[in-house]
């Protein structure tokens, strides 16, 4: 039914526009009477053995939604009636902005991707705080947070504490984004020396709550096996609590889409099936790395319960969706659960 008749009629507006349209849809169907039951029958998955504890919480299913998807946290209640076993929100600034210039979400229909340059845009802080008050969801619910575009590197470490701090009791686990490649010089982040002090303040922080809440690092697939091997030196000699491996990619290697196309889309992360052989490399070299002691949470390309599988059996612990889940639709979520082994 998606493919065959929403998908066409959502394609036919642009990216962004289409995802607002999606997410006004599924608040409003939701109030409808029955409708949660008739939701929960259709896409949740019944299986009890895929319940996992990772990180010391406990996951309905190994299946979550990415980051970027429900930026300000004002969707989650409702998402959470689509099967995922948790869902992570963000990527949240101390300010609001409004990130980059519109066009700024592009399809690759051919190549079954994304390319985004969004910028972080999001209302900040406070109204994400706002949102995650009104939780009506026992799904477990992360919170990636990141700087705000015109705080200098020197300072990014003061944008990544405030939102740490404020957002502490709401939610379960937090994800350090250092790796988007939208925010100018945000990257730099990942370097040795910078990234150190970030996690090592963080983590020194987490430790005056009475119960502090798990810290892991998002990476991008672009770093070299020198740049991993410092990451996974500095994660674990600082405790940080696993990875979320990977973001989007600088590259446009071996696309479909024309040249032409490409080169009028200019600059942004690409996400969809194209990501899905490197991230499994970096998830695998990571897994390898740490003899499976590190988790990881993947991203990149997963469209099926076998793309899925592929990425728990190079070692990652659980598996989160965006792209994929834009391509197949809701009915996506369910047909990953039922489908691993």
């Amino acid at each position: 039914m998606y493919k065959l008749f929403i998908r066409p009629l959502l394609f036919l507006f642009p990216s962004e526009k289409a995802h607002y349209i999606a997410l006004g849809l599924l608040k409003f169907t939701l109030k409808l009477p029955l409708v949660k039951n008739i939701f929960r029958s259709l896409y949740q998955s019944k299986r009890q053995d895929l319940s996992k504890e990772v990180f010391g919480l406990t996951f309905k299913n190994p299946v979550g939604l990415a980051a970027g998807f429900d930026k300000n946290a004002a969707y989650y209640n409702e998402l959470s009636h689509l099967g995922f076993g948790f869902i992570e929100v963000g990527t949240v600034t101390p300010k609001p902005q409004d990130g980059n210039p519109k066009p700024r979400l592009f399809r690759l229909v051919k190549d079954e991707a994304l390319i985004n340059r969004m910028g972080f845009n999001n209302d900040g802080l406070e109204a994400m705080i706002q949102h995650l008050k009104n939780r009506q969801t026992d799904l477990i619910i992360g919170g990636n947070i990141g700087k705000n575009k015109v705080t200098p590197n020197e300072n990014a470490i003061d944008d990544y504490v405030i939102s740490f701090k404020a957002l502490h009791p709401y939610v379960d686990y937090f994800v350090v984004n250092v790796s988007s490649p939208n925010t100018p010089n945000l990257r730099e982040l990942q370097d040795k020396e910078p990234l150190t002090k970030l996690l090592t303040t963080l983590r020194t922080i987490n430790e005056t709550f009475d119960r502090p809440k798990p810290i892991l690092l998002k990476i991008a697939p672009d770093l070299t096996e020198n740049q991993l091997d410092d990451i996974i030196e500095i994660v674990q000699s600082i405790g940080i609590d696993g990875i979320v491996a990977t973001n989007t990619t600088i590259s446009r290697e071996g696309l479909k889409t024309s040249k032409t196309i490409i080169d009028d889309i200019g600059n942004g992360g690409l996400s969809g099936k194209p990501v899905k052989t490197r991230s499994t490399e970096v998830i695998r070299y990571i897994a390898d790395k740490t003899a499976g002691q590190l988790p990881i949470i993947a991203v990149g390309g997963i469209f099926t319960a076998a793309d899925a599988q592929e990425k728990l059996a190079a070692g990652a612990s659980l598996v989160q969706v965006y792209s994929g889940f834009i391509y197949e639709g809701p009915g996506m979520v369910k047909k990953i659960c039922e489908g691993l082994h």
